[in-house]
């Protein structure tokens, strides 16, 4: 039996699920850090099947019970890194440690991030400012680099950084670190005002006037959203959403997303759709 990886517990990755699930075809599992933004919808009255309006919460609670009833497991735990080994299955490592194989992975997680508002992050990306520790670390060898964040997620990307980089510190931006620091990696809660450089990022520029130099700046605020999980193993994205055909396929053989983080409709109705389609798709390519 395959084993099939779905990343969020939305509208997109629920429906994908349950399609995979009756299917008698693969092991279904969800990771889900308890994300999605449709819980925090008060009244929903523009969904089929109900005649008064329902709460966002209801709805993925009374989904995720039908999926789990149907056999797939769900992990409520934080994806911190996700990659494709050498036979072309994808590698999986959640926040507790946890490791696992699958052989077809679902993004859907949702719309991207907010990237936070610090001046000249924009004019800089790709320029020295990066969101994939895994895909760029080659090019920062014996540089000094700086990661913003302050969860398990930055901490991931700092360590993939630090047998390349010269140092990597970790900026927290004014919040407490949610981190048990280890040595080789240092920790700056100080606020940022600005990243800059002529044309490449040169330094970090603090809200009480010290500076900084870097070469280069991770950005891993929160959780992996979902452009970052697909640069990871190679997916194309343009902007804020992953690039699939009809199918829901990305150009990696296995990888599919769904949802809003494809772009389009930013609707339920619409995510549901796509998580069918994505499943259905799953399905002919184990066959």
């Amino acid at each position: 039996m395959k084993k099939t990886l779905i990343i969020g517990a939305g509208p997109a990755g629920i429906s994908a699920s349950l399609y995979l699930a009756r299917s008698g075809k693969t092991e279904v599992v969800v990771v889900t850090n308890g994300a999605s933004a449709l819980a925090k919808a008060d009244k929903i009255e523009n969904y089929f099947g109900f005649a008064e309006p329902v709460s966002g919460k209801e709805l993925l609670e009374n989904s995720r019970k039908n999926a789990e009833r149907l056999g797939v497991c769900f992990l409520d735990t934080e994806l911190i890194d996700l990659q494709v080994n050498m036979e072309m299955r994808f590698e999986a490592l959640t926040a507790d440690g946890t490791k696992d194989t699958y052989d077809a992975v679902l993004i859907a997680t949702g719309s991207a991030r907010k990237t936070p508002k610090i001046e000249g992050l924009s004019a800089l990306e790709g320029k020295g400012v990066s969101y994939c520790a895994i895909c760029d670390a080659f090019f920062y060898r014996n540089k000094d680099v700086v990661v913003i964040g302050s969860g398990e997620y930055a901490l991931h990307e700092a360590l993939t950084l630090t047998p390349t980089a010269a140092s990597v510190t970790i900026l927290t931006n004014g919040v407490k670190p949610e981190f048990s620091l280890p040595e080789q990696i240092h920790c700056d809660t100080r606020k940022i005002k600005a990243i800059s450089g002529s044309g490449r990022v040169e330094k970090i520029i603090f809200e009480d006037g010290s500076e900084q130099a870097a070469a280069g700046v991770f950005i891993a605020i929160g959780t992996a959203g979902s452009t970052e999980l697909a640069r990871k193993i190679g997916a194309p994205v343009d902007g804020k959403v992953i690039i699939t055909d009809e199918n829901k396929a990305t150009a990696v053989p296995g990888v599919y997303a769904a949802g809003d983080c494809t772009g389009g409709l930013l609707q339920v109705s619409k995510a549901v759709a796509d998580g069918a389609i994505a499943a259905m798709s799953m399905l002919r390519f184990f066959s």
